[in-house]
């Protein structure tokens, strides 16, 4: 498996578990394959997505 497909695959990976949807087979085999650095940058990378996305949400709703 190429690298960036492996990342690949940890970004999806992260992103389940984000929203709590992870299934017990790709749990398995993240803690069997998956590189620790790998999951540490794609869950830095989703927590600031997420409180950009609630920044751009609040800022949005509320009047200046």
């Amino acid at each position: 498996m190429m690298a960036s497909s492996n990342f690949k695959e940890t970004l999806k990976s992260v992103g389940a578990a984000f929203f709590g949807v992870q299934s017990d087979k790709n749990r398995e085999r993240d803690f069997t394959q998956g590189k620790f650095s790998h999951f540490i940058i794609a869950g830095l990378i989703a927590v600031v997505l997420f409180i950009g996305s609630l920044i751009a949400i609040v800022s949005f709703v509320l009047p200046s």
